[in-house]
This record gives structure tokens, sequence and C-alpha cells, in this order.
């Protein structure tokens, strides 16, 4: 079956994208990061928490379900959860994209009482290129993160070079994660924006185009930030990351502000995998997209989807109606 995702590249490139290309993924690779508290609260039926973290069979659970669902344009998942899903044939005749975290950099490195983070991000990957193709799977996330620092920086680029020589040699494609930094860059307030967009310019200039991305996924700092890179570089296709996941009008206003100023994808986690009824939200997110559904509209649906379902929304619709994310203040 064709993929949704390469019919959506193919109208991006050729200058014909509308909001119905706009790229949705979903990123349910957090084991990578935060372990097993990755699949979130485990919830009663009325949306209640049991206390407990919902396991792994659960998780996998969820994410069958929003491949079936139909609407994502990317799964992306650890190996070990994609080779499961796959095995499984979560992925046979399906329209979505299963894609694996290629790498696992220090900076993710979420685990309860651990400290990994508090210094500068190291490169490192887990996953075996040629084990992930096997599983016919050609599609990974590769994540990198610049601090500012000559010797931690180098290392960076130096990993993700080895990684392109390890995907061009197994015919994998990928998408590039670029994260702000992860501690004290000495970058001024309000121009880490710039410092990100300076540094996806310069290590992808040497990048000719058989080894370069198929899209970026960036934090969202700003209308300026994102509008910049955009501008730069028409043949980037600019895609953000959800980061935590904030109120439900969050999530809708982050897609509303980051599709109106230049970006073609969304790779949400938290904003999916924590919310009370994740199909729910992910379908309303084409219509935000599209402008047929305003952010505060798509959070009173939400609710009325909640209700209508029995289950408990973890804030009522006054505090889920506000925008908590500084960078989002800023720009309504």
């Amino acid at each position: 079956m064709t993929k949704r995702l390469d019919h959506k590249l193919r109208c991006i490139a050729d200058g014909t994208y509308a909001p119905r290309d706009f790229i949705i993924a979903d990123a349910k690779d957090g084991d990578m990061g935060f372990g097993l508290t990755a699949p979130g609260p485990e919830r009663w039926r009325d949306g209640t928490r049991t206390g407990r973290i919902k396991s792994r069979a659960d998780y996998l659970a969820q994410i069958g379900e929003i491949v079936r669902q139909d609407i994502v344009d990317v799964m992306l998942m650890s190996a070990s959860n994609g080779e499961r899903l796959v095995e499984q044939g979560v992925f046979a005749d399906s329209a979505v994209t299963p894609a694996v975290r290629a790498n696992d950099s220090t900076d993710i490195w979420t685990m309860r009482h651990g400290v990994y983070r508090q210094g500068p991000s190291r490169p490192f990957r887990s996953a075996d290129l040629a084990r992930v193709k096997a599983l016919g799977c050609d599609l990974c996330l590769y994540s990198i993160t610049f601090v500012n620092d000559l010797d931690h920086d180098l290392r960076t680029l130096e990993a993700f070079r080895a990684f392109r020589d390890d995907a061009a040699r197994f015919g994998i494609r990928y998408f590039l994660e670029v994260f702000n930094p992860n501690v004290d860059a000495g970058v001024p307030p309000g121009e880490v924006g710039c410092f990100v967009n300076d540094c996806i310019a310069r290590c992808l200039a040497g990048v000719t185009s058989a080894d370069r991305p198929l899209f970026l996924k960036i934090v969202y700092n700003g209308a300026r930030a994102l509008e910049e890179l955009c501008h730069y570089d028409d043949t980037l296709v600019v895609g953000v990351l959800g980061g935590s996941a904030g109120t439900t009008r969050d999530t809708f206003e982050l897609l509303k502000q980051a599709s109106g100023h230049g970006a073609k994808v969304a790779l949400f986690g938290r904003k999916i995998n924590l919310a009370e009824s994740p199909l729910d939200i992910v379908r309303l997110m084409p219509a935000v997209v599209a402008g047929t559904v305003s952010p505060a509209d798509a959070v009173q649906v939400y609710h009325d989807a909640l209700s209508k379902a029995g289950i408990t929304p973890a804030r009522d619709i006054t505090t889920d109606l506000e925008v908590t994310e500084a960078v989002l203040r800023v720009g309504m």
C-alpha cells in the first residue's frame, strides 16, 4: 500500500502542498528516554488514574489503535517495540509509515532520579540499522543537540556523519531531530532559535541531497525563528516537536501557530500519549491545521467527546482552555 507520508512529501516537493498534506506523526519512542514510565499513567475506564504505570503491552495496544485509526502518517517507536508490532502485522496493508528512533543521546535519558541530562548531550546509538531494515522498516529518526561547546558539538557531528554512512549502506531514510541546547550554552535569551537555525544550516551545508533528511523535527522557538528557517531553504521540510504535555489548548495552539508560520510536520509524543483520549486528540488535529476548527473550539469538542465517552477530564474546561507555554502566548 502507498504510504501517505510519501504522497505528502511529493506534494510538498512539487509545490502543490495544501493543508491536507500536513504530516502528522505520533512519537511513541519514549521508552528510549523515560524507561518504563514512558507509557504514562494507567487509567480506569472513566479516565481516572489507577496509581500504576501502563504496561508495555498496554503501550503496544495503544500504538496499534492509533495506527488503525488511520490519521497519523508516521508512527515513531523504539526498535524493540517496532519489531513487536511489525511481527503482529499492525503495519500490514496500512498507509501509516513505521519509523524507529535510531539513536538515544544522553540528553533524552530521563530516568527517575537520573542526573544524565545535567551535563552536555553526548551522542550514543543503540539501534542496529541492519536489524531495523530487516524488519521492513526503512525510516529512522536521528537526533542531535548542539550545546555551543567545540568538543561536544564536534563529537555530535562526527556521530551524525557515521550514522549517515550506515543509513546509506543499509538503504535507510531518516528525519532529523534538532533539540535546543540541554545546558546553558551562553546564548542570549530569545536567541536560541537563531543559534539552532544556524547550526542546522551549517551541519547540512556539506551534505548532498542523497544523504539529507526527509524532514526536520525541531523545537518551536516562535514565529520569527521558524519563518527564518523555512525562508532560508525551501527544500527543507520543517516540522515541530510537541515537548511537554501541557494543556489541550497548548496542543492545538502549537499546531495552529507552527503550521501558520511554515511548518509542514508535527511530531507529538506526550501531547498525544498523556491525553485522556489520544484518539480524539489525533482526530481533531487535521481540522485545526486546515483552519476549519479553532484551537479553542477544538478543546470544547474534545471535552464533549470525553463527556460522551464517560471519561473524567484531567482538567476542567476553563483550565484546559489556557495557553500555558510562553512561546505560544507570545504568538497569540
